[in-house]
């Protein structure tokens, strides 16, 4: 069980619930072999302390395996596989290895104390009923979790492309908001020539001085633009406003073409939980130490390496590689949320500590 976990990267929750998933078929597979053989041996005459499980049992338990496997192959590679790879971890998994350990139970429980028992009035004949009940019941409550695991999938990621586009709309308003102050400091401009010209004529300094410093703090600093995609730049400029916000100074470099092969969702998500992360351990520092800064750029045209480095109090909590939250007990959803992204892409992250900076690089196939 330890070495097919191993073998997998995906939580132990998934694992462990696909285990018993395919356990729990064979045991119910099992006892159909059960009742067959037990047909096949019903005119020897074999005693309780002689193997009763014959060679044509043995092929029949086989043959129904391997029959499974290739009619669960093609939905395994398609559907299946979409639902245990996707980074959205459905609460149904918490849930879901109840069944088929309840299955296995019953089918451990049905299996005879003494082979005569089988024999017993109508015992052989319900044996066979029940058993594929059992099997028919355990694949219509698999096919109805895909069904329900693949909608909560969906409802969570539309939840996502939900909150980005809020963040777009969010964007939007701040971009008409800074063009429209750019657009009155257009429209006010001359008066402020006649004004400080009526002071350079009066040759006193101090009144320009103090009137251009207050000219000035009436110019909006908010950052237009920081890169050609739309869904990414929404989200930095989203984060941005949290940093202002929280007196951050966030410094970002961001070089991304409008169009990228990469899902942009899950981009996205690899940027947000990067950036919320290192706004919440700057806000814990010192506000003199505080810094986020920000380096994405493409390179060799396939590959898009980013770095985010940001302040924190020095305190990280990190058990068997894992982060773990400094929000709540348990591992930090975050970090482990980039670290899947990554992996499921193909690339690869480093995130190291040192000296009160935290430092995150990532790097991704585009």
């Amino acid at each position: 069980m330890l070495i097919y976990h191993k073998t997998l990267k995906i939580s132990v929750w998934k694992s462990v619930s696909i285990f018993l998933a395919v356990f729990a078929v064979f045991a119910c597979v099992n006892s159909l072999s059960r009742a067959v053989n037990a047909l096949i041996t019903a005119d020897l005459h074999i005693t309780e302390n002689e193997l009763w499980f014959r060679t044509g049992a043995g092929i029949f338990y086989n043959l129904i395996c391997l029959l499974f496997v290739l009619a669960s192959w093609y939905p395994a590679r398609h559907c299946v596989q979409t639902m245990i790879a996707d980074e959205n971890f459905a609460q149904t998994w918490y849930v879901f290895w109840i069944i088929p350990v309840i299955f296995i139970g019953v089918n451990l429980f049905m299996i005879p104390k003494y082979r005569s028992t089988l024999y017993t009035g109508r015992i052989l004949q319900c044996y066979i009923v029940f058993s594929l009940v059992l099997l028919i019941l355990l694949l219509l409550f698999y096919v109805m979790f895909l069904m329900m695991g693949g909608n909560l999938n969906r409802n969570a990621r539309l939840q996502q492309e939900n909150h980005f586009l809020s963040l777009q709309q969010e964007r939007y308003e701040n971009l008409c908001m800074a063009i429209e102050e750019a657009r009155q400091a257009r429209h006010d401009i001359r008066h402020h020539f006649v004004q400080l010209s009526s002071l350079a004529e009066q040759g006193d300094m101090e009144k320009i001085k103090k009137y251009l410093s207050a000219a000035t703090g009436k110019i909006s600093d908010y950052n237009l633009h920081f890169c050609e995609n739309q869904a990414v730049d929404s989200v930095f400029g989203h984060y941005s406003t949290l940093a202002e916000r929280e007196n951050i100074p966030f410094h970002a470099m961001v070089s991304l073409p409008a169009d990228l092969s990469i899902d942009e969702i899950n981009l996205c998500l690899v940027f947000s939980n990067l950036l919320e992360n290192a706004i919440q351990a700057s806000v814990k520092t010192d506000q003199a130490r505080r810094k986020i800064n920000v380096e994405v750029y493409p390179h060799h045209n396939h590959l898009l390496l980013i770095h985010v480095e940001n302040t924190f109090d020095g305190k990280i909590r990190q058990e068997n590689n894992i982060f773990q939250s400094s929000k709540r007990s348990g591992n930090g959803i975050g970090i482990e949320s980039v670290r899947h992204i990554t992996d499921k892409n193909g690339g690869i992250c480093d995130f190291t500590y040192k000296d009160g900076i935290f430092s995150a690089k990532i790097m991704l196939r585009i």
